[in-house]
């Protein structure tokens, strides 16, 4: 499944035994895209989502920016300096985005998957850490912060948007990428909070390497889709 970003989407199906429903997935490939754009695109999707819509999971890399979330406060904002600063409608303070993150954002419909708030956001931070597992990487959660950190440096945000009953916004996991820039801020609201790195721990690992496991793992764990198959 390497260098598989050329691929615009795929889609998969799987029945669901509760309710014998055939609900189909989608997952696309966005490459590198504007926050902006695809912020908007987010809401659109939610906004005009219907019943029996399909889910989708949307992977994709962002053009420097820095996000600020619903509760964000401007003290976390050191210098920002030429990195555009937007406002998100997502939860949780300031983080960076830029390209080597692999961001990945989950348009579910949370009552169609009984899925709880608490519970995807458990299901996002295992995904991560079964993914960076996989990379020999030994990482963790915080009951008193979201996100995945590795010893004490963080290395995979959180903040999530849920509209309707569905979610959006999703994980921001740092691959190989610049991280000066989150030293221009707090991240996530927190003063000298360290941030990391898979390529720290696994010398050469990139995004393609690091993407199809990411989805992998997130199928796994996901309601209705656990061991499916899916063609690209």
């Amino acid at each position: 499944m390497k260098n598989w970003a050329k691929y615009t989407s795929c889609a998969w199906y799987c029945k669901l035994e509760e309710d014998k429903l055939l609900e189909s997935l989608i997952i696309r490939q966005l490459g590198l895209k504007p926050y902006v754009l695809v912020a908007q695109a987010m809401q659109h999707f939610t906004d005009r989502r219907i019943a029996d819509s399909a889910d989708e999971i949307w992977l994709v890399q962002h053009q420097q920016v820095f996000t600020q979330g619903q509760a964000g406060k401007t003290e976390h904002l050191l210098m920002p300096g030429d990195i555009p600063v937007i406002q998100s409608d997502r939860g949780g303070q300031v983080t960076y985005h830029g390209p080597g993150q692999q961001v990945m954002y989950t348009l579910l419909d949370l009552r169609r998957r009984k899925l709880g708030v608490r519970a995807l956001i458990k299901l996002l931070e295992q995904t991560v850490i079964l993914t960076l597992a996989h990379f020999s990487i030994n990482a963790h959660s915080r009951t008193d912060a979201p996100g995945v950190y590795v010893g004490a440096d963080k290395i995979c945000s959180l903040g999530l948007r849920i509209r309707k009953g569905c979610s959006f916004h999703g994980l921001a996991l740092n691959v190989s990428m610049d991280l000066s820039p989150f030293r221009r801020i707090n991240p996530c609201g927190y003063v000298g909070l360290r941030m990391t790195q898979v390529s720290d721990f696994a010398p050469g690992t990139g995004i393609d390497d690091v993407a199809p496991v990411l989805l992998a793992k997130c199928l796994q764990l996901l309601p209705g889709t656990a061991g499916v198959p899916y063609r690209i």
